[in-house]
C-alpha cells in the first residue's frame, strides 16, 4: 500500500463474495485524531484540506458544527448556500467530465475534456450562472437547460428518451453505459435523518455513544443510502432502481443548480444544510455536497478546546459493509467476465466514492477452484 492510501484510505471490493466481505472499507478516521485539543478556529481548515476533494462542504460543516456547538445554531447563510451551489455545481461538472469517461466509455475523454475546459463555473468563481447554462446547452444537453429539467420531472422515461435522440459526447456516453449500467440494485432506505430536530439528536447520540458509528454507521438499525437522489427537496421522487438511473440524477442535479432559484427546486435553495446545538458545548451539521449527506459532530471541553470530533461521510453509507453496494457486488457472478467488471465501473461511478478503490480477484479464484 502507498503512503497516499494509508493516508486517505482504500475500499477494497470482493464481487461475488457474501456480505459482509465484498466491500472492506479502509478509511482512517483521522478527523478525531487530528482536531482534538485544537482551538475551533484551527478545524475547519484543516478537515477541508484532509478531506480536499470536497474540501467546501467540509468547511462549511465543521463552521457550523462548531458555532452550534460555541454558540448555539445560526440564521441560514446566503452566501454560504451559493458557494455550496458553485461548488456542488464544478464537482458533478467535473466528476462527469472526467470519471465517467475514464468508466464507462473512454472514447468519449477527448470531448468531456474539451468541455470541461470550457466550463464557466470551473474558470471562475464569479461566473454568471447564464454563462453555465450556455455552457451546458452547448457542451452537455444539447437543449436549454431549462427544458430538459422539465422533461425529468415529468417523465420517468425522460433520461431514456434523451440520451437516445440527443446529440453530444454526453447523450452518446450515456447510451453507450447503457448495457452495463442499467441493472436493478436494491436500494437502502434514504438517509433523511437530517429531516427534523428528533432524528437530528438521534443521530448525535449514535455518533456520541457508538464506538465506530461513523465507520459503519446504521440508521434507525438498517442501512441507509444518501447521494443527489435523496434530497430532501426531491424526496417525493422514488428512489432509482438501478446505477445508469442513478447517473441521471447527477446530471439532473447539475442542471437544478445551474437555474435560477427556486425554493426546493433549483438554485441556492436546492441543498439542504444547517445546524443544531444538541447541548451546550455540542454541536452537529448536516450539508448536502455533491456524493449525499455530510455530518460533522463535534464537542468542546471546559476550556473550548475540541474534545470529540466525528466526521460522518457519504461513502460510509454507501459503501457500507452491509448496504446497498455490498449487495449488488455479492450478486454478481464470475461467469459474467469483462462484463462484470464494466457492471462494478458502472456501480462506482454512480455511487461515487471519495477514494480510490480496488477489485480484486481472490472471491472469483475461489468459486472456479470449488466449481
Amino acid at each position: 500500500m502507498s503512503g497516499l492510501d494509508r493516508l486517505a484510505g482504500v475500499l477494497r471490493l470482493r464481487p461475488w463474495a457474501p456480505r459482509p466481505g465484498s466491500v472492506r472499507n479502509e478509511r482512517p478516521d483521522w478527523a478525531g485524531t487530528l482536531a482534538r485539543g485544537r482551538l475551533p478556529a484551527e478545524v475547519p481548515g484543516l478537515l477541508a484540506s484532509l478531506y480536499s476533494l470536497c474540501g467546501h462542504a467540509h468547511r462549511l460543516c465543521a463552521q457550523m458544527a462548531l458555532q452550534a456547538a460555541e454558540r448555539g445554531e445560526a440564521p441560514a447563510d446566503a452566501a454560504a448556500a451559493r458557494t455550496l451551489q458553485h461548488e456542488t455545481l464544478c464537482e458533478h461538472a467535473r466528476r462527469i467530465g472526467l470519471d465517467w469517461p475514464a468508466a464507462l466509455s473512454p472514447a468519449a475523454a477527448g470531448d468531456a475534456t474539451r468541455s470541461l475546459q470550457a466550463c464557466p463555473p470551473l474558470r471562475s468563481r464569479e461566473a454568471d450562472l447564464r454563462d453555465a447554462r450556455l455552457w451546458l446547452q452547448k457542451h452537455l444537453l444539447a437543449m436549454p437547460a431549462a427544458d430538459w429539467l422539465r422533461g425529468w420531472e415529468a417523465s420517468p422515461a425522460w433520461w431514456s428518451d434523451w440520451s437516445t435522440a440527443g446529440h453530444g459526447w454526453l447523450p452518446a456516453l450515456v447510451r453507450d453505459a447503457r448495457a452495463a449500467a442499467d441493472w436493478p440494485v436494491a436500494a437502502a432506505e434514504p438517509l433523511h435523518a437530517h429531516a427534523g430536530t428528533v432524528s437530528l439528536r438521534q443521530l448525535a447520540a449514535s455518533l456520541r455513544g457508538t464506538p465506530g458509528f461513523s465507520r459503519q454507521p446504521l440508521w434507525q438499525d438498517d442501512c441507509a443510502e444518501t447521494g443527489c437522489w435523496t434530497r430532501l427537496n426531491d424526496a417525493a421522487r422514488p428512489l432509482p432502481a438501478t446505477p445508469w438511473q442513478r447517473l441521471g440524477s447527477r446530471v439532473a442535479e447539475l442542471v437544478r443548480l445551474s437555474l435560477p432559484d427556486e425554493p426546493g427546486r433549483s438554485g441556492s435553495g436546492w441543498l439542504a444544510f444547517g445546524a443544531l446545538q444538541v447541548a451546550p458545548g455540542e454541536g452537529l451539521a448536516w450539508v448536502e455536497m455533491a456524493r449525499g449527506l455530510l455530518v460533522h459532530h463535534a464537542a468542546l471541553d471546559g476550556a473550548g478546546r475540541v474534545a470529540a470530533y466525528q466526521v460522518l461521510a457519504p461513502t460510509e453509507w454507501n459503501f457500507h459493509a452491509e448496504g446497498a453496494v455490498a449487495a449488488a457486488l455479492e450478486r454478481l457472478r464470475p461467469a459474467h467476465g469483462a462484463f462484470a467488471q464494466r457492471r462494478i465501473a458502472a456501480l462506482m461511478a454512480a455511487y461515487d466514492p471519495c477514494v480510490r478503490f480496488e477489485v480484486e480477484s481472490q472471491p472469483m479464484e475461489e468459486e472456479r477452484a470449488h466449481a
